[in-house]
């Protein structure tokens, strides 16, 4: 790999450092110190106070707005219903259970002392270690939330789990593209990666009687 500090240089007395310099100040300045037009300034206000409202009347009546599951467009329900539901939803299941207590602590010693296990029994690099190692200020506790079905009866809810940034998202990127060649190679002729893939396959299927 080539060292990446030892990049090309142009210099500034160059036209073309002159050129490029001059479009980046002038693109800077368009985006960020032009000041809105009267227009969009009232249009902005207006819209600040419509949110400001809708907050308002949501915790007045104890209601919750969520985007829906598939359509897209918002929702507006009960939070008693949301959380009748999502209870019954982990009854029902048994997949999920409510913490009584912050573990976030723990999960960042547990990844971070496996981690150097590994690099103590020379499994992994110390490169490895320092780019797996989570990171305290950029880590969050995995968190399940739910989308309305609105297009069903009763509109029932879907779960979704975020584990953006969960302790273990960097082994869990480190592993696919590990483990990602291997499986594209052995099961890419069975599996329909999207919508156009299926297109696709769908007219080879056809050309072939």
């Amino acid at each position: 790999m080539s060292n990446l500090t030892d990049l090309p240089k142009i210099p500034q007395r160059s036209p073309l450092y002159t050129f490029y310099s001059d479009r980046l100040r002038s693109y800077l300045t368009t985006s960020y110190m032009t000041p809105l037009p009267l227009k969009d300034q009232i249009r902005a206000l207006q819209e600040l106070k419509l949110v400001k409202s809708i907050r308002r009347k949501l915790k007045k009546y104890k209601l919750i707005l969520r985007e829906t599951d598939k359509s897209g467009v918002l929702h507006i329900g009960r939070i008693i219903d949301y959380e009748r539901k999502a209870a019954e939803y982990r009854q029902k299941t048994g997949a999920y259970e409510e913490l009584t207590s912050n573990p976030f602590n723990d999960i960042i010693c547990n990844v971070t002392h496996l981690l150097n296990q590994l690099k103590m029994m020379k499994k992994i690099s110390e490169w490895q270690r320092s780019k797996l190692i989570p990171i305290r200020e950029k880590t969050e506790l995995a968190y399940k939330y739910f989308l309305p079905k609105s297009h069903k009866k009763d509109t029932p809810l879907r779960p979704i789990v975020n584990t953006i940034h969960t302790a273990t998202k960097k082994i869990s990127q480190f592993l696919d593209k590990l483990i990602r060649p291997l499986f594209d190679r052995f099961v890419r002729q069975t599996t329909i990666v999207d919508g156009a893939d299926l297109l696709d396959r769908l007219e080879k299927y056809i050309e072939k009687g």
